[in-house]
């Protein structure tokens, strides 16, 4: 008798074992089927629409649209043809299938979708607002993290198909706002923020250096400033809104600031910081699946030429100009944290029920409070004193950059700031290429922009 019943409960066990294993391997295929169907040949995509409703991706193409209807997003986006691999299409595709375990391939009426924050209309008229130049240029809500704008030129219409794609020019396929870039003076906005970390507002404000358009540095190399007549003696104010190379270099040099604690802030801001010749291999952050290169700046000594330069934003530093809008998340809040963006709002389905709603995140805290508040009134200082025609309208605070690339053949133009009204918390970055080769002009983008976006 006590063996039967031990063979029952061991039954038992083993049934109940292989019924546990049924609901998870139905599950998993519940889970998973829609991505293995949209690398099938049998499949049927639903739609990507902006905040607004707009078609941003027609997934089966059911739709017409006018001709480069999608060229302002188009390498953003992307589609699944597998040319564009780092866009929100390619990472999401499992989420735009029409197929469920339950229901199978939904051929009509199926209502898988993405919902994104984007502003269609606004990316639209920045993308206009380059004339053809190059570039790229990205905007979000700092409060929720919500991407309005994320416009990358050369672009090009999807729906148009690949062709020509041997003579696209470069960077056509992809968001330049996701990769590194040579950041120019809007670098000195991390630097400002290590030092007031570093040594305390009041020994930072309290320090000047003379600038006679030319400094040389303890190691015996010129560090040229952009004034070749100089700006003077300075505090850090006004190096802020002379975009002082000097200056900067001066403070890199004070033994107020150690280079090992400049290397530990740069790193919690997010940089991979190396101090050799050894390439590390490139760091990322993640947007929705959309992978973003981390900064990375190069630093070995406090007096040498390539360090400074770095901190200045030259040399081998690279920043996203997606990062350096993030930072200047951090500054408006008044926080010390980043607010991450995200460019996905909702997903639905094959029955248009929600499976997945954004929500706000936040980095850890990079720097304190007491920081965010003095460097955003900086900004805003720098803004009052220089942008109130440029930018009109705005309460805002900015900083420009003037990058040097292709060994000094070309300058590229950077704007970094932030608008300072509840209403209207964006946070921006615009990357305007080759400056002097285009009539279009970084501040007149930024304006359309902003006038576009604000309320």
């Amino acid at each position: 008798m006590k063996s039967i019943k031990r063979c029952q409960q061991i039954i038992t066990f083993f049934l109940l074992i292989f019924i546990a294993g049924m609901i998870v391997l139905v599950l998993k295929i519940n889970k998973n089927a829609p991505f293995y169907m949209s690398h099938s040949s049998n499949y049927e995509l639903g739609m990507v629409y902006d905040r607004n409703g707009e078609v941003l991706f027609d997934g089966m193409g059911k739709e017409s649209y006018p001709d480069n209807y999608f060229i302002d997003v188009g390498n953003l986006i992307g589609d699944d043809k597998g040319q564009m691999e780092n866009t929100l299409v390619a990472k999401n595709i499992d989420k735009l299938n029409n197929y469920s375990f339950s229901a199978g391939l939904v051929k009509e009426g199926g209502k898988a979708a993405i919902y994104t924050t984007l502003n269609h209309k606004a990316n639209r008229a920045v993308y206009d607002a380059y004339m053809g130049a190059k570039g790229c240029a990205v905007a979000y809500n700092y409060k929720t993290g919500d991407l309005l704008v994320c416009t990358s030129l050369p672009s090009l219409d999807p729906t148009k198909g690949y062709a020509n794609i041997d003579s696209m020019e470069s960077g056509t396929l992809i968001s330049k706002a996701m990769y590194g870039t040579v950041p120019g003076s809007t670098q000195k906005v991390s630097t400002v923020i290590s030092a007031l970390e570093i040594m305390g507002s009041d020994k930072l404000f309290s320090k000047s250096f003379n600038c006679t358009g030319h400094y040389t540095n303890l190691s015996g190399k010129v560090i040229d400033c952009h004034n070749s007549a100089g700006h003077g003696v300075q505090n850090i104010q006004q190096a802020v809104e002379n975009s002082c190379n000097p200056f900067f270099a001066q403070l890199i040099e004070d033994s107020d600031m150690p280079l090992e604690k400049v290397k530990s802030m740069y790193s919690k801001l997010g940089y991979a910081v190396s101090d050799n010749d050894v390439e590390k291999e490139i760091e990322y952050f993640d947007i929705d699946g959309i992978q973003c290169e981390k900064a990375s700046a190069k630093l070995t000594d406090s007096t040498d030429f390539n360090t400074q330069w770095s901190c200045i934003g030259q040399s081998e530093t690279l920043v996203s100009p997606m990062q350096l809008m993030m930072w200047q998340s951090a500054v408006a809040n008044e926080t010390g944290k980043m607010t991450m963006p995200h460019i996905i709002s909702r997903v639905t389905d094959v029955y248009g029920e929600n499976t997945e709603t954004a929500s706000t995140e936040y980095s850890n805290v990079l720097f304190s409070p007491s920081t965010a508040s003095t460097v955003k009134q900086i900004l805003m200082t720098n803004a009052e004193n220089h942008y109130q025609w440029s930018v009109p309208g705005y309460k805002i605070g900015i900083k420009s950059g003037t990058a040097q690339v292709k060994d000094g053949a070309e300058e590229n133009a950077l704007l970094v700031g932030f608008v300072d009204d509840p209403a209207n918390p964006i946070a921006f970055c615009v990357l305007l290429e080759n400056k002097y080769s285009t009539p279009a002009v970084a501040e007149n983008i930024l304006t359309v922009m902003l006038n576009n976006l604000c309320t």
